[in-house]
């Protein structure tokens, strides 16, 4: 009965994943990820597991190469970086992605984190908390410009929604879109060319009344820059769902920076997109297994691990 290891921590046993994948004959061992997680007990949860269904996991070379029973991981969201995909081809095991799979709940949030900035939502909220009763004036969203950085699934479903909002949209040369954007927002992957993209130099070139938005991953921006250029108003400030390390450290140079607000790396977590990404990802993990994924990632090798 062959085993899959299930890290994602909104999958859990007897729910509709489980009882799918357990009506098909495979074994299911839960361990879910929560906050960080070592190598070694990463190797240990798949020792004889054939195949992954996993959240953000260190699936780094070291761990690849002591999963001696592994042919198959699925991530259950968009991206991958946490996954060595040259070592997980050259050992035979097949990485897949689920593309698009939560574009509209974070599209959704986007607009959401758009709107917080502009009417000083959450210091306004804690102001009120603290007995105080703040009444500053925001901006509306209408007029202005957006500039989004990347064309994937969630690029494109941002693109409407502001424009129904009034707003105009910008993208591909960056340059001026970093010059001319009211919102900057980033919709892209993480790799060698977009880790620090946006840094000292790109910030520099934003206007000085410009908000930064980041719901794809945390070090396609330079933290300690991002916090230098609001504290000196060289732009106006940022509302960040991700970032370099997570859960974000006490110490972080992102703390207590007027004008930046991180939040916990929540904007693919809707009811509607936790469903779809358990069952899209359980179909293809099972497909993956049986030598036919759908959306291998780049560079992936299809399942068959060498001898």
């Amino acid at each position: 009965m062959p085993t899959i290891l299930i890290t994602t921590d909104y999958l859990r046993p007897s729910d509709e994943v489980d009882t799918y994948l357990t009506g098909l004959g495979f074994a299911t061992r839960h361990d879910p990820m929560r906050g960080t997680r070592s190598e070694s007990s990463l190797a240990a949860a798949l020792d004889g597991a054939e195949g992954a269904l996993i959240a953000n996991e260190p699936m780094t070379a070291q761990v690849l190469g002591q999963a001696r029973s592994l042919r198959a991981i699925v991530r259950t969201g968009v991206g991958y970086d946490s996954v060595d995909v040259i070592a997980a081809a050259e050992l035979g095991i097949s990485v897949s992605n689920l593309p698009g799979i939560n574009a509209n709940a974070v599209a959704e949030y986007t607009i959401a984190l758009m709107l917080a900035q502009a009417r000083s939502l959450v210091s306004t909220a804690a102001g009120v908390a603290g007995g105080e009763w703040p009444r500053r004036d925001g901006f509306e969203l209408r007029g202005r410009t957006l500039g989004i950085i990347g064309r994937g699934a969630v690029a494109q479903t941002v693109r409407p929604l502001a424009e129904a909002f009034g707003m105009s949209v910008l993208d591909g040369d960056l340059d001026k879109l970093l010059r001319e954007s009211d919102f900057v927002s980033v919709h892209t992957a993480l790799n060698e060319h977009t880790r620090h993209l946006i840094d000292a130099s790109a910030l520099a070139k934003m206007k000085p009344t410009a908000h930064l938005i980041n719901t794809a991953r945390g070090p396609i921006v330079d933290s300690a820059a991002l916090a230098a250029a609001v504290r000196s108003g060289q732009i106006a400030g940022a509302a960040l769902d991700v970032v370099d390390i997570e859960p974000l450290p006490m110490d972080s140079e992102l703390r207590d920076v007027d004008g930046i607000t991180v939040y916990s790396h929540m904007a693919g977590q809707t009811a509607e997109a936790r469903r779809n990404a358990g069952i899209e990802g359980a179909h293809e993990l099972v497909a993956a297994l049986a030598g036919a994924p759908n959306h291998l990632v780049p560079g992936s090798a299809r399942p068959g691990r060498k001898p």
